[in-house]
């Protein structure tokens, strides 16, 4: 399926690794000119090389997306370089899950920014631009968590919540401007993080995955490949998937309890 991406502007934040990597690489092979943003600024230049050398138009910006001014700066550069912006992705953010009375006031402030505050700024500076397109989409990258939080799960299982309140808001706000805002809440997939966790506990990173398939009870039996997840979110912001907006969709091999 052509997914009618060609020449479309894409910014995805928390972009220099696994999802936003992945997310990235489908982007640009689907002919999107793709603008990324992260803090760290080694695997963020790393990813964008890769890109390139398949023929990708790239953009990076060293960014933490918790700091308001380093969001608008990201989407006035993306502007800036390509003159419009036709979709935005917000995937920044990492998981941070303890018992309750063990997490503090700075802790929540910290996941509320990372998490909530970073996609309600970078979704209020692109809409201008958006809206100069004649439209577009936004995709709130969140966890399932969102919808079915379990013991010791804050801060961030009430952060995505969050996150997801604001993307049914925003889609009955913005759709008649022809913009639309969905979410993908992903489940056990794939990523940097669970490589770097094999490597702290000297195991092979697909023992590692096929033990917490197994552990956490995933009906297909396998944790996801990022590109599963790549392969859903460039469908929404595309051109084909013009009539889905305000829903909030499952990629987790079946684990969630909630549709």
């Amino acid at each position: 399926m052509d997914l009618e991406l060609g020449g479309r502007v894409v910014l995805v934040t928390g972009g220099s690794d696994g999802l936003g990597s992945a997310l990235a690489r489908r982007l640009v092979r689907e002919g999107a000119k793709v603008a990324l943003c992260a803090r760290g600024v080694e695997r963020l230049e790393a990813t964008a090389a890769a890109l390139r050398e398949e023929g990708g138009d790239v953009l990076t910006v060293q960014a933490d997306v918790s700091r308001a001014w380093e969001v608008e700066h990201f989407v006035d550069a993306a502007h800036a370089r390509w003159g419009r912006v036709d979709a935005l992705v917000n995937n920044a953010g990492t998981a941070s899950a303890r018992p309750f009375a063990s997490v503090s006031d700075a802790e929540w402030e910290a996941d509320l920014q990372l998490k909530l505050f970073a996609a309600v700024r970078a979704s209020r500076h692109a809409l201008p631009h958006l809206r100069e397109a004649g439209g577009g989409a936004i995709v709130n990258v969140l966890a399932i968590g969102a919808k079915t939080p379990g013991a010791q799960s804050t801060p961030s299982s009430v952060s995505r919540a969050a996150g997801m309140a604001l993307t049914k808001a925003l889609s009955k706000e913005l759709g008649p401007q022809n913009i639309r805002v969905n979410a993908v809440l992903v489940g056990i997939i794939e990523s940097g993080q669970w490589t770097r966790r094999a490597q702290e506990l000297g195991k092979p990173v697909e023992v590692l995955q096929a033990e917490m398939a197994r552990n956490a009870g995933i009906p297909l039996g396998r944790v996801g490949r990022a590109e599963e997840f790549a392969d859903l979110v460039a469908f929404l912001v595309s051109p084909r998937g013009a009539y889905v907006s305000g829903t909030a969709i499952n990629v987790d091999g079946g684990l969630s309890a909630a549709v």
